[in-house]
């Protein structure tokens, strides 16, 4: 099932909204209730956790950014 480009768009605003504040909070919090590791090994846990949270969520990211293709040509494109 193929999501449209406005669920798209909605579901990525959520995502970044919503998860990622909650994603940072339950990170944080597994990391303070660890013992500290030395400052290399911990750059490169946060390091991990920063590119991890998004690997699911690449196929609603994608083209998001990019102007709707299912949108009627607007008047000030037709004038170009």
């Amino acid at each position: 099932m193929a999501l449209g480009y406005r669920t798209r768009k909605r579901l990525a605003l959520l995502i970044l909204i919503v998860g990622l504040p909650l994603y940072i909070a339950v990170a944080w919090g597994i990391m303070g209730a660890l013992e500290r590791p030395p400052i290399w090994l911990e750059l490169v846990i946060y390091v991990a956790l920063g590119l991890v949270w998004a690997l699911p969520f690449k196929f609603v990211f994608k083209g998001v950014g990019q102007p709707d293709p299912d949108a009627p040509p607007s008047r000030d494109d037709q004038l170009h």
